[in-house]
């Protein structure tokens, strides 16, 4: 419950005057239900004219200067006079219509109640699950992107989809049971004291029996709902995989490998929701159960103590006590709804809070440095990386200046960490020794709003949203025109081909741009680069999927962009950066040649043995 509570205070506090308006609409509900109830013991004694007892009127004001324990059976008496009084005057037949009556209006305001208090509590589950949808969203797009290299893009939907779900309908849905319950119990047992504290003292005997066995049902629920989860998690993670790798699916003829490895996930998952819903629905008929053995036990000993004339109460108030026993029994039934409940849902909030409650390297310091500008270079100290989970450095000791203006091109067998090295510029990394500045600022202590903003990507694979073509163009760039759109797809060698599209530029170009080429999609991330306008230009083997036409319009439109800025580019294909102002050879992360494209043939190393292999 530690963790509930903790969880609560975290979402719930938005929520207050909710909270504070269901307390108050509980209570009265508890009230009129008992008033409401009440009823029932004038009837019965008018019905079958259980007495001839006459009741003497006390004046209220003396009424209330008796001690607590007198005052209740005074107050009685006066009601039951005044009932006296109007059947005398108007008769049994009306007096019964009229207690009817205001049976059938305490009844109208008990439950309007209760619907009032529900009601208020719908936006509380809604801002709950909204509210936790965002905190992950956002958390997604703060942390680094180094954490989404250990975890699988289908387990962080499953995170975001079903676990949400789950604490929606588990822990949300249990908010209004454990703000109702308490209320009620607490007002209904107040009543039974009341009535009888007798009876209430040996009704008490035996609720802890009652309470004890729906905790062993309910017991390790939490760690079962983990495990079923924990498997939904791969069932959408194998959903992602195969959607993405669909072509690669067919082209193997691997849909039966496919279908059993999925057929087993499911099945563990189907196996393990079994174990956990049957549980969990027993729920129900044990409360019942326990429920009906203590009313049995009430009524079996109530029942003796009339038939003995040993009773303090008649048979109506007895009627009554039962009614109000069995209204509190309701409450106790929920909270053993609750108790399995809650655990299960806290078992998918423990696998929201890994995303919520993982830690960020990428941290800026607390009073960041603005770089307004690029005026200078960009500076390697002795810069060495590892990954987290890795032993090998991915680079080592790289001492590197990039002036502005200058083309700088890094190449390199694969692995030998060109595109670790770019990564580390933007800051989507941190080196584990030495250091990036630009301009003589350390970009650790930059913030990082004004270092990103310098700097723009274009990917070998262009990374696209299901959006329009403006609105992909336009990414990032606040109150963008459709003249500023348009004149970045022309320098793109975009224009052309989008005024072929149906819509121009409200074309939507669908998921990761489907609807596109190879050489459409990267021509609108170049668009995309040059609306930007950064001084720093990064290219990340910008053409190394496209075929050769493709390759030539979209190496033109990279040289517009490359003209008039800083540019890094990573190359496998040596002939796109023939004309660099220096080429950069990274080999098992260390820079072991550099110069001009002429001066590295010359050397007849590394830059020389790659050359030759791509003139073959």
């Amino acid at each position: 419950m530690k963790e509930f509570r903790k969880m609560m205070r975290r979402y719930i506090a938005p929520f207050k005057k909710y909270l504070v308006g269901s307390v108050v609409l509980n209570i009265l509900s508890a009230v009129f239900n008992i008033f409401s109830f009440a009823m029932i013991v004038p009837m019965l004694r008018i019905l079958f004219r259980m007495t001839d007892r006459s009741y003497a009127f006390t004046p209220w004001d003396e009424v209330r200067a008796m001690p607590l324990k007198d005052m209740g059976d005074a107050a009685m008496d006066n009601l039951y006079h005044g009932l006296e009084s109007a059947i005398a005057t108007y008769g049994e037949p009306r007096v019964l219509l009229v207690l009817c009556l205001f049976l059938i209006f305490t009844t109208a305001l008990k439950t309007a109640c209760y619907f009032g208090s529900a009601g208020v509590m719908v936006p509380i589950r809604a801002g709950i699950v909204k509210n936790i949808r965002k905190e992950i969203y956002d958390k997604i797009l703060s942390l680094p992107i180094g954490f989404f290299s250990e975890e699988r893009k289908g387990d962080i939907i499953a995170r975001m989809s079903g676990d949400v779900q789950e604490v929606e309908s588990s822990v949300a849905g249990s908010i209004e049971m454990l703000i109702k319950n308490p209320i009620l119990i607490t007002i209904y047992f107040i009543a039974m004291v009341v009535i009888s504290w007798e009876l209430t003292t040996f009704t008490i005997i035996f609720a802890p029996v009652m309470i004890w066995v729906m905790g062993v049902v309910g017991k390790n629920l939490k760690r079962k709902s983990l495990d079923v989860q924990t498997l939904w998690s791969e069932v959408m993670s194998q959903v992602e995989e195969t959607l993405g790798g669909l072509r690669i699916i067919k082209a193997f003829i691997a849909e039966k490998k496919m279908s059993d490895r999925f057929d087993n996930v499911t099945e563990s998952m189907k196996k393990k929701t079994e174990k956990v819903s049957l549980r969990q629905a027993s729920a129900h008929p044990v409360s019942e159960f326990m429920g009906t053995v203590l009313i049995t036990i009430v009524l079996f000993f109530g029942g003796l103590l009339i038939l003995s004339g040993k009773s303090v109460v008649d048979a109506p108030i007895f009627i009554y006590y039962m009614v109000i026993l069995y209204s509190i029994i309701n409450p106790i039934k929920d909270f053993s709804k609750a108790s399995y409940a809650i655990p299960k849902g806290m078992a998918s909030m423990e696998r929201i809070n890994k995303v919520l409650d993982a830690e960020n390297d990428i941290v800026e310091v607390a009073h960041p440095k603005v770089i307004k500008g690029f005026n200078d270079m960009i500076s390697f100290r002795n810069v060495s990386f590892r990954y987290p989970d890795g032993q090998r450095m991915i680079l080592d000791d790289v001492s590197l200046d990039i002036p502005k203006g200058k083309t700088i091109a890094i190449v390199g067998a694969s692995g030998a960490g060109k595109s670790t090295m770019v990564d580390l510029i933007p800051r989507f990394y941190d080196p584990v020794a030495g250091s990036i500045t630009i301009d003589g600022i350390d970009i650790r202590e930059a913030s990082l709003k004004s270092l990103r903003g310098l700097i723009g990507n274009v990917n070998q694979e262009s990374i696209l949203f299901n959006d329009t073509i403006f609105n992909n163009i336009a990414f990032g760039v606040e109150n963008a025109s459709l003249e500023d759109v348009m004149a970045a797809a022309r320098i793109a060698n975009a224009h052309e081909f989008i005024m072929e599209k149906e819509g121009g530029y409200d074309f939507v170009i669908g998921d990761r741009g489907v609807k596109l080429s190879g050489g459409q999609r990267q021509r609108i991330s170049i668009a995309r680069a040059i609306l930007k306008n950064p001084p720093i230009l990064i290219l990340d083997e910008a053409t190394a999927s496209l075929d050769t036409e493709s390759e030539k319009i979209v190496q033109e439109a990279l040289e517009r962009l490359m003209s008039t800025r800083t540019t890094i580019a990573i190359a496998h294909r040596l002939s796109t950066i023939r004309n660099s102002d220096e080429i950069i050879v990274l080999h098992e992360g260390k820079i072991v040649e550099r110069g001009r494209h002429e001066e590295l043939l010359a050397l007849n190393g590394h830059y020389r043995r790659l050359n030759d292999m791509q003139a073959l």
